[in-house]
């Protein structure tokens, strides 16, 4: 596995113009150091999100010189959606995208990765922030899968379905609102699959996108799966139809 981490300026500097598959940098908060401006304009620049964090948060996080600024590191390669798209179109496939909206924790990322890559979704999109990690735990729960899915990470998450949705795709959220069940739903066609983290569910940002809403039911008093459960009852539901269809 790759290093997961970059400390310092210059070596954050680097990494940035090298194209270093950088997910978040952490920079220091209460530091107006020129040099650390400019990476923030380099992060923006690639939409890299960054994060002000006290000094003692970046002291515990490695033992080198960080000079006030670290790079999170991924071994995942971030792809794009529109070739991820064209790609499965260009296959004659029927492109199906699995999104996670607000997914913050990384076993449950993993596991989402692994059934994804075991119903032949075409790729995973998470947004740049607000997600989890997919760093080397993310890859161990997925079990590899994660080495294998495209993954496609979007600093504009609602905007990046607003561009699936240009290419043909229809935006389905899986949640408690949605009126009938996903089983019940034509899943046939080109798919962006949405599905939420537990606590907050999809977002109502996405919810008012999403062309359909569609829930999986459950007779339990607990009220709600596993994200990672829900995620492979919704992608079983899609491959059923898309095996019986034509």
């Amino acid at each position: 596995m790759k290093e997961e981490l970059v400390a310092g300026i210059r070596p954050v500097t680097e990494a940035l113009a090298a194209n270093r598959n950088i997910e978040k940098l952490l920079v220091r908060r209460d530091s107006g150091h020129a040099a650390l401006k400019e990476i923030k304009q380099l992060a923006l620049e690639r939409e890299i999100p960054w994060q002000p964090v006290p000094v003692e948060k970046l002291d515990r996080m490695t033992n080198t010189e960080h000079q006030g600024v670290i790079a999170l590191l991924s071994p995942v390669e971030e792809q794009n959606l529109d070739e991820v798209i064209a790609r499965a179109y260009e296959r004659g496939e029927t492109p199906l995208i699995l999104a996670l909206d607000g997914v913050t924790d990384v076993r449950n990322v993993g596991a989402v990765a692994r059934s994804a890559e075991c119903f032949g979704a075409h790729g995973v999109l998470v947004p740049k922030q607000g997600s989890a990690r997919l760093g080397s735990d993310a890859v161990k729960s997925s079990a590899g899968a994660l080495m294998r899915v495209p993954v496609c990470r979007a600093m504009d998450f609602a905007g990046a379905l607003k561009r699936a949705q240009e290419h043909g795709l229809r935006i389905v959220a899986c949640t408690e609102k949605g009126a009938g069940e996903v089983a019940d739903a034509d899943l046939k066609g080109p798919l962006v699959l949405v599905m939420g983290a537990e606590d907050t569910g999809v977002s109502s940002q996405v919810l008012r996108i999403a062309e359909d809403l569609v829930r999986i039911p459950m007779i339990g008093s607990i009220g709600s799966l596993n994200v990672s459960v829900a995620s492979g009852i919704a992608l079983y539901a899609v491959l059923k139809q898309r095996a019986t269809q034509g």
